[in-house]
């Protein structure tokens, strides 16, 4: 098991002005899972390939149970990497491929085949170890990817995507294994994903980040209930929170004809800041659907996802969009008119400029 910490770690590659990861700090605890979350080109995949060693730290530090690996090589960092590729040799049994980097160590083969039998039965992959990839479905071949990872006990683990090659229902399934899994080795685990949705059900803390720079580390709950600024906002949730930027007015901030009142705390930041106006954000759930006065929208979109749907309006003569969750039983369709009140309670102010929160 070990610590890891980024220390202003940045990642510059030649000709390109711009650093892929700039000036990262983020500190990661012994046996944590640790999720890397963000859009393509946020710099994720290339924070995780700096710890394995794969790619040159142009600055700052990499700390491995405090010893600064930044310049070491990446069999000498005791990390073991899972890829968006299986990357399994097709001629070698499924044991031979989890057995092949001990093979390489010159383990004895009574260990290696030992520790195989082990990762096997931690994996359900024994009926498995005699076939060859070819004979084996998606999910079965990312599991010996990962069976291989295990069987050489590393202090850290790295996942870069491992689901992403798999069907809806096996992503889900794969996750909830990875999650059970992690449990049980309490190995320090560092996974990179795009999907802010993996990204919530699996991590202990999520690490957003965006062009390179790291917006808000926080537990998934916290990510949700507190983002620190519009991208967070914006990014971490399915469907979004809904962004508009409204009018401050006498008791709150006005959107179409109702006026959602503010905390103490959000109205003194924006006296302090001096604005005339703030960005609104309003998550799907933080609407009710209203027989008298609110909100008029007028549906344009209805997602049904069985239980829920999410039905997409626009306000009526005004610019503005909400995304808003109903019941799934009973749901409007294209053309009606919706009346909404909104839990003012659960809107969230950010600054119009700069994007941070408010408050």
């Amino acid at each position: 098991m070990a610590t890891v910490s980024y220390i202003d770690a940045t990642c510059q590659y030649p000709g390109h002005p711009i650093p892929a990861v700039d000036a990262l700090n983020l500190e990661i605890a012994d046996g944590e899972f640790m999720v890397l979350v963000g859009p393509s080109g946020s710099g994720k995949s290339t924070a995780l390939r700096m710890l394995a060693g794969l790619e040159p730290v142009a600055s700052g530090e990499i700390r491995l149970d405090g010893r600064d690996v930044s310049f070491e090589t990446p069999k000498n960092r005791d990390i073991a990497m899972v890829f968006q590729s299986y990357a399994l040799y097709p001629h070698m049994t499924v044991a031979e491929n989890m057995a092949f980097a001990l093979k390489l160590r010159k383990v004895p083969k009574a260990e290696r085949s030992a520790r195989v039998r082990e990762a096997a039965r931690l994996l359900e992959l024994e009926a498995y170890l005699e076939r060859k990839p070819k004979s084996l479905s998606g999910g079965q071949r990312q599991r010996v990817a990962m069976g291989r990872a295990i069987v050489r006990e590393p202090s850290v683990f790295l996942m870069d995507e491992p689901l992403s090659n798999l069907d809806a229902k096996l992503r889900v399934e794969t996750r909830a294994n990875i999650v059970e899994l992690q449990s049980r080795l309490g190995t320090t685990t560092i996974y990179v994903t795009h999907d802010q949705v993996e990204a919530m059900t699996m991590g202990h803390r999520v690490a957003v980040l965006k062009d390179g720079v790291l917006q808000q580390v926080d537990t998934p709950r916290d990510l949700y209930e507190r983002p620190r600024n519009m991208f967070v906002a914006g990014f971490i949730g399915s469907p979004g929170m809904s962004l508009n930027t409204v009018a401050l007015v006498e008791g709150g901030a006005r959107i179409g004809n109702m006026v959602v009142p503010l905390s103490r705390e959000v109205t003194s930041a924006c006296r302090s800041a001096d604005l005339a106006s703030i960005v609104l954000g309003i998550r799907p759930e933080s609407f009710s659907v209203s027989e008298s006065e609110g909100l008029r929208v007028q549906v344009r979109l209805v997602e049904v996802l069985g239980s829920d749907s999410y039905v997409h309006g626009n306000l009526d003569g005004h610019e503005g969009s909400f995304v808003v969750r109903c019941d799934g039983r009973v749901h409007p369709r294209v053309g009606d008119a919706l009346t909404l009140t909104v839990d003012a309670q659960e809107a969230h102010a950010f600054h119009p400029e700069t994007g941070e929160r408010l408050g």
